[in-house]
């Protein structure tokens, strides 16, 4: 059977680059049958880089039949991943983040999570000697995977080994990181196509904190201006999207890249209580409040919410 290689919805540059890596390494090195699928369209900076090393999107699935045999990456959630996942056979698991839990796997498989900014990264290293016979596309979308998730290097994720990596597969592709880092967060700026609840939606994570569930969302773009000025519609739109995804509240962040700082919206008393409780604040009247530093959901946002 072919193995499925899978992120987590609303994927990002990351959950859609990875898989194509690992559908490349173990189709093309190991010698297995494997393709790369997607939990949903992938968002405008994922989208580029598909363009920009001319490769076709992943299909899209819903859901995973029974026994079907899969890799994960990019996530260990089971909540981020189709509803029949305990049912398919998980093979493996690559990933950055923190252990969850909740899967369930026909027997012993093979895990690897590192504290590193990027799947890809741990990609990298795991191919090793193999990475001299990646084709110059796969290359690119290792190199955009990193870029993206540690923000070109801005993130406090990104670690001397994300760097040094990017480095490396920039050196081969000839590649400027700073220019072509500058296309990729172009890219992902550019959100006028999306309707506010898909903006609220297309990169965000679900998170409970003493009983109350959240869906944290984050727009990275180097035009916090252009997201901002949808403000109102954006704030409309929480409580539909809340109640539709069956969490009590919608927290959106609009990361400033350049400026390695986040806003957060204000709609009403409970995300004000968890903006004041998480990040030591004071919103007072407004509906929208700076953090100073935050750019990362992962290290940053998540650890930090309370109530």
């Amino acid at each position: 059977m072919t193995t499925l290689v899978f992120g987590h919805k609303s994927p990002d540059t990351d959950s859609t680059g990875s898989p194509i890596i690992w559908a490349w390494y173990l189709s093309q090195i190991k010698g297995e049958v494997a393709e790369p699928r997607l939990l949903g369209e992938p968002n405008t900076e994922a989208a580029f880089m598909l363009t920009r090393w001319n490769l076709d999107k992943p299909e899209i699935i819903a859901d995973v039949a029974a026994g079907t045999p899969v890799v994960i990456v990019d996530t260990n959630n089971p909540a981020e991943l189709p509803e029949g996942i305990n049912a398919a056979d998980i093979k493996g698991i690559i990933d950055h983040h923190k252990l969850v839990g909740g899967l369930e796997t026909k027997g012993p498989i093979d895990i690897r999570m590192e504290p590193l900014a990027c799947t890809a990264t741990i990609m990298y290293k795991m191919i090793g000697d193999d990475v001299a016979q990646m084709p110059t596309n796969i290359k690119g979308v290792m190199l955009s995977c990193i870029l993206s998730d540690t923000l070109e290097f801005r993130s406090p994720t990104t670690t001397p080994e994300d760097t040094a990596i990017a480095h490396a597969l920039a050196k081969d592709l000839d590649i400027d990181i700073p220019t072509y880092a500058a296309e990729m967060f172009a890219a992902k700026s550019d959100v006028t196509a999306f309707s506010d609840a898909e903006l609220l939606r297309m990169d965000s994570k679900e998170y409970t904190i003493d009983g109350t569930s959240f869906r944290v969302s984050v727009l990275e773009t180097t035009s916090p201006e252009t997201v901002l000025s949808r403000k109102e519609g954006l704030m409309a739109a929480m409580p539909k999207v809340a109640q539709e995804d069956g969490v009590d509240q919608v927290l959106l962040f609009i990361v400033d890249i350049l400026n390695e700082e986040s806003t957060m919206l204000i709609p009403n008393a409970l995300t004000k209580k968890v903006a004041e409780a998480s990040f030591a604040t004071v919103c007072g009247d407004a509906d929208t409040v700076v953090l100073p530093g935050v750019v990362s959901r992962k290290k940053q946002i998540i650890p930090n919410l309370t109530m």
